[in-house]
């Protein structure tokens, strides 16, 4: 019997060629794989190593494809295969995730909404591993309690590179040999060899280095790729004895069922630990060539993996949003034995639904196959369902902020609320800034540093922003340095800057506070000690008129210190003639402090409004932070008598947010601190300002 087969979880069928003989073992490996996928994703909250088994079979299966033609002398036909590959594969796609859209309007809660959307744009362009992977290492993504609905997609995002990547790297091959087309097969299996031997040294390094970020990096699963197109090549050329071919089969078997209870998967994939899966992988292919007496084919071709497989596709779709809308309607991580079996009933339901309706009808439609244009349309079809309505739902969105935005209403008095309270219990507007907007809510002064501005501490680059008037020469100059605290209480500073023409510079860097020895938070860039070193000697080159330092440490559960070694800093400025701004930190909580006043402003008058107060806590040594700012050269800014009045400190005040997160102050709170921060310059020494 001779039939076609699915590249890793696409829907089986060939793309190129005369059908491959059936290899009913590999359709039974693909169902396994998948079936480990979510069996660890739902009961174990582990990664199982079954989506390496997909990346290695979807290589084998094209590159065999491929192979065919050149030896037969076939034309390539890529555009052709582009065509048939994508409209079997993203019809069903986007039908997932119109459903994901569909149910995180109803059910998910709107902070989730910017990440929903961007992702959904990523999932639909086959992107989603790169965008995956920059918020890894981005310090100012928002976290979140559950994952992403759309995080599964990182997979199929590389595997669609790769079928545009592969064909390409084939062609390319071809074309310089087409003269000499004895040579191709040889001359493909050294580049997918180069491929394999740079892209497994390229993930050993990178794992090691950044991990989360290597994970979802295209370059780092190249050599999975590779290792199925090697495969592929080699498999006619390889002969195993009957005996020694079943036993290498039940090997493969059973190192891929343990690899994700043996390995940490997610922690430590996909450096040289994924070589387990890939070799596993391997040796099934290789011993189920002959169909060998007493080989696992009696496992992987029996009924139930049959049964799994006409759905595999559909199934790794749609199992992965209901586990994560599972866990955002329940507000739990995982599932016991009891909701885990719910899911996964409910994701075979579905799976099958989008399998019946979706992906075989399309699949199967002779007119489809036949007609060029009708396959781009459905292709066309399939980006616009998706596109259409995510693109009118953000913009309504971003239409109703605008508005609320550019409203000139006396219902957000902010920090004036403290010192200048009025009713707002009839003002019936929603909390600033909306749940959507939070992004938009991090302080930025928009130009890069330029000219005399510009670092030339290596360790500076790209940390170094300025407003418009910096480089005027006769306009008074602040520069801010520290990491996203000292970011996020810049923000009256900039109200005042705009007002009295100041020139603004700040060297920010997250996770990174400006003090001899201080803790690190930051994953990404130079090392923060060099990057503190670079700062000192970056202002003390530059002279700014005064620098705006946070200089103290809060914590959640914890009294408020000053940060390590910032005296000694303070003082090297100081005595270099440049006055010091000394911020005390804002408070930091255990819980995100957005959602729960929005929580609260949801519910309605009746709420307990005080549910997210939270005691102030006090300073291990108050005579620490007097000490600091009574040397000359020092101004004591402190925001806490607007952050916390009467000792409780507030999630809103004044019909505006305080905070974007646990810790970070929100720029829409804090540009009401500005003539706050005004009086306090006025009292505290030469930097004058007049209270806005």
């Amino acid at each position: 019997m001779k039939t076609t087969h699915p590249t890793s979880l696409a829907p089986a069928s060939a793309d190129t060629g005369p059908p491959l003989a059936r290899r009913a073992d590999i359709d039974g490996l693909r169902a396994l794989a998948i079936l480990l996928v979510v069996a660890y994703h739902v009961w174990l909250g582990r990664v199982s190593g079954g989506v390496d088994v997909f990346l290695m079979v979807s290589a084998f299966f094209l590159t065999a494809s491929f192979v065919r033609r050149v030896e037969s002398q076939r034309p390539l036909a890529l555009s052709s295969f582009w065509l048939r590959r994508f409209r079997r594969l993203l019809p069903a796609a986007a039908v997932t995730i119109l459903g994901v859209l569909g149910v995180a309007l109803s059910a998910y809660p709107q902070t989730e909404w910017p990440r929903v959307w961007r992702e959904a744009w990523s999932s639909l362009f086959y992107v989603e591993n790169w965008t995956l992977a920059l918020s890894e290492v981005d310090y100012y993504a928002r976290d979140s309690v559950t994952p992403s609905p759309f995080q599964h997609f990182w997979s199929l995002s590389v595997q669609g590179q790769v079928f545009v990547l592969w064909p390409l790297i084939i062609a390319a091959v071809w074309l310089v040999l087409r003269r000499r087309r004895h040579l191709v097969i040889p001359a493909l299996a050294i580049v997918f060899g180069v491929i394999f031997v740079a892209s497994l040294g390229f993930s050993i390094v990178e794992t090691m280095r950044a991990q989360s970020f290597a994970y979802f990096d295209t370059r780092t699963r190249l050599w999975e790729f590779a290792a199925g197109s090697l495969v592929a090549i080699a498999l006619p050329y390889v002969r195993v004895r009957p005996s020694i071919a079943a036993l290498l089969g039940w090997i493969g078997i059973i190192g891929i069922v343990m690899c994700g209870i043996v390995l940490d998967v997610q922690g430590g994939f996909p450096g040289y630990l994924a070589l387990w899966p890939v070799v596993c992988t391997a040796l099934v292919i290789i011993a189920g060539r002959d169909a060998p007496r007493g080989g696992p084919a009696m496992i992987l071709e029996s009924a139930p993996l049959r049964f799994v497989s006409r759905d595999a596709y559909a199934l790794y779709l749609v199992h992965w949003p209901v586990l994560v809308t599972w866990m955002m309607l329940s507000g739990r991580s995982a599932p016991g034995w009891l909701a885990g079996a719910g899911i996964v009933v409910v994701s075979f339901v579905l799976a099958r639904i989008v399998s019946a309706l979706v992906e075989r009808p399309i699949r199967d439609a002779v007119a489809l196959g036949r007609s060029r244009r009708l396959g781009v349309l459905v292709l066309a079809a399939s980006v616009l369902v998706v596109a259409a309505p995510l693109a009118a739902w953000q913009i309504t969105i971003e239409q109703r902020t605008a508005a609320l935005m550019a409203s000139d209403s006396g219902g957000y008095p902010g920090a004036a609320q403290i010192d200048s309270p009025i009713d707002l219990a009839v003002t019936d507007l929603p909390l600033m800034p909306l749940a959507t907007a939070l992004d938009d809510e991090w302080v930025d002064l928009k130009g890069s540093c330029a000219g005399e501005l510009e670092p030339v501490e290596p360790a500076l680059e790209g940390s170094c922003a300025q407003n418009a008037t910096a480089e005027d020469s006769d306009a008074s100059r602040v520069l801010v340095m520290g990491d996203s605290h000292a970011q996020q209480l810049m923000s009256p500073l900039t109200v005042l800057a705009d007002q009295q023409g100041w020139g603004l510079v700040a060297l920010l860097k997250g996770g990174c506070a400006i003090g001899i020895g201080a803790p690190t938070w930051s994953a990404a860039g130079p090392p923060c000690d060099e990057w503190r070193a670079a700062a000192i000697e970056y202002a003390i080159r530059v002279q700014p008129d005064a620098v705006y330092l946070v200089v103290t440490r809060a914590t959640p559960a914890s009294v408020e210190v000053l940060v390590e070694g910032v005296r000694e800093i303070v003082d090297e400025l100081t005595a270099n003639g440049i006055q010091v701004i000394a911020v005390r930190d804002n408070p930091r909580f255990d819980f995100d402090m957005y959602e729960c006043v929005l929580a609260e402003s949801d519910a309605g008058p009746g709420a307990d409004a005080a549910s997210c107060d939270v005691p102030e806590l006090a300073f291990a040594d108050e005579d620490d932070f007097a000490d600091l700012t009574s040397d000359d050269g020092v101004i004591a800014v402190d925001y806490r008598p607007w952050l916390c009045p009467d000792g409780v400190c507030r999630g809103s005040i004044g019909n505006v947010a305080v905070y974007i997160d646990d810790n970070h102050l929100s720029d829409s709170y804090g540009r009401t601190l500005a003539p706050m921060l005004a009086e306090m310059l006025n009292v505290g020494g030469r930097l004058e300002a007049e209270a806005g």
